[in-house]
């Protein structure tokens, strides 16, 4: 097992980062929130795999597949946080740790995004700063699996 990578995981709708709603998710493009992950986690002497899905079943089974050789997990589900129990449960069953990233703050929104249940089973979240939140997601992954 590959102890140096983390998974990347990017939700429903996400792959319009840059061109949807810019006033709540910014100018930045997936891409360049990919790339900017993947730079910084190298500083840490860790390689990422990226992957974005509008079917929750490929999510869930890019989680599954973590389980074989990554170390972490960041996630940011997009509208599956408040809907997917079953992701929330594939995290649990691969028993990596898991950084949970919202670029907007989900608790200054509608109602119904008050509620994640990712954030459940996260070791930490990270809502409403926007791109920097990846970034700060790797540097707590890259503390914690730190011996």
């Amino acid at each position: 097992m590959t102890e140096r990578r983390l998974l990347l995981v990017n939700g429903p709708n996400l792959n319009l980062l840059g061109t949807r709603q810019p006033e709540i998710y910014g100018a930045t493009t997936l891409a360049q929130i990919d790339e900017r992950v993947a730079v910084l986690a190298a500083e840490f002497g860790l390689a990422v795999r990226a992957v974005q899905s509008n079917h929750e079943g490929v999510l869930i089974d890019q989680i599954h597949a973590a389980r074989a050789d990554c170390a972490g997990i960041i996630i940011n589900p997009g509208a599956y946080s408040h809907t997917s129990v079953a992701i929330a449960d594939a995290l649990i069953a691969v028993e990596l740790p898991v950084a949970e990233v919202h670029l907007s703050n989900i608790h200054r929104r509608e109602p119904f995004r008050h509620h994640s249940y990712v954030s459940a089973v996260a070791e930490m979240v990270i809502a409403g700063a926007g791109p920097l939140g990846y970034e700060m997601a790797v540097r707590y992954l890259a503390g914690r699996l730190t011996p």
